[in-house]
């Protein structure tokens, strides 16, 4: 039994202030008000007996006692989390055949949970996934090569095809470590190195160049590159810099020492990855397929990348139908 005082509201809260420092964004993050973001706190802190966050500071900062809180406490969430997101798809045992696309954003954390679970509810099922770009999957979608695909939205609509939103995914910069302290008052410093592009043919690409298009943008044409893991890599090594999401961020975590992450300085934009499932199979299926994503987007992704860069919060969230 949990002592009294501490819910899981509270949890949520304080998890949340300490990724913020801000009862505004933590409000923001967790759908409460300003007013009941401070009192979930006053009740935790309360309960505990001791001061989890220095309410003196703006951004408020987590105390040693605080940290030491936190760590049991982002760990209770996820668990609880993932408990929920393995009970969102229940049983899909009626499906004969099941052929899912992932984009391969997802390799490192959240495809391998996503399947360990179908798999476990596809008892009597056929079932294939495969991962690859957006392109490629919404082109197999389009085929009726798939049942579901999961994939960046191109914002187009059509009769045969619903679609499900899962996630908003920002663009960001992303510099070798330490060449940039400030990039939206250091533009020049951006020309010093070259811009490092994804594979033209790639969504990814299109929609980043058009966004500079619209902003007016140029930047010397040297690299154009279709591994997203060996653009990072060469962020990496000090070659040039380039624009990505938090997304592609969080899956080049080995590179993370020496990379830094800035918002976007020219212009914010971003990109939506959505569940798409033919209209005469929009049963409760790809609904609860979607619920089980964002949940795992929640606790896999979004969470550890807010942890890790909390000026993302109120920008990468889920998205709800």
């Amino acid at each position: 039994m949990l002592m009294k005082g501490v819910t899981l509201r509270g949890l949520e809260v304080f998890e949340a202030l300490a990724k913020t420092g801000s009862v505004a964004q933590a409000a923001e993050l967790t759908g409460l008000s300003q007013p009941a973001v401070s009192q979930q706190l006053r009740n935790l802190e309360k309960a505990l007996g001791s001061d989890l966050v220095d309410h003196s500071r703006r951004p408020m900062l987590v105390t040693a006692a605080g940290r030491n809180f936190l760590n049991r406490t982002e760990v209770v969430l996820s668990e609880l989390r993932l408990a929920q997101s393995e009970l969102t798809v229940m049983d899909l045992t009626h499906l004969s055949t099941l052929s899912i696309g992932l984009i391969d954003d997802f390799d490192n954390d959240l495809t391998p949970r996503l399947v360990t679970i179908l798999a476990d509810s596809l008892t009597q099922c056929r079932f294939k996934m495969i991962t690859a770009s957006s392109h490629d999957i919404s082109r197999a979608m389009a085929a009726r090569d798939l049942h579901i695909a999961v994939a960046a939205s191109t914002g187009e609509q059509r009769e045969d095809i619903v679609e499900y939103p899962l996630v908003r995914d920002p663009f960001i910069l992303v510099a070798p470590k330490g060449f940039l302290s400030d990039p939206s008052t250091q533009e020049e410093l951006l020309r010093q190195l070259p811009l490092l592009r994804y594979d033209h043919e790639q969504l990814i690409s299109q929609q980043i160049e058009a966004h500079l298009a619209q902003q007016k943008l140029e930047f010397e044409e040297r690299f154009e590159i279709g591994s997203h893991l060996a653009l990072m890599a060469m962020v990496a090594r000090r070659i040039g810099w380039s624009v990505t999401t938090p997304l592609g961020y969080m899956r080049a975590g080995r590179f993370h020492d020496q990379i830094d992450a800035f918002p976007l300085p020219f212009g914010a934009f971003s990109r939506d990855i959505s569940l798409f499932a033919a209209a005469d199979w929009a049963d409760r299926v790809p609904r609860d397929v979607a619920q089980t994503m964002r949940h795992l987007l929640q606790s896999q992704v979004i969470g550890p990348a807010i942890s890790q860069l909390p000026w993302l919060a109120g920008q990468l969230q889920v998205m709800e139908e």
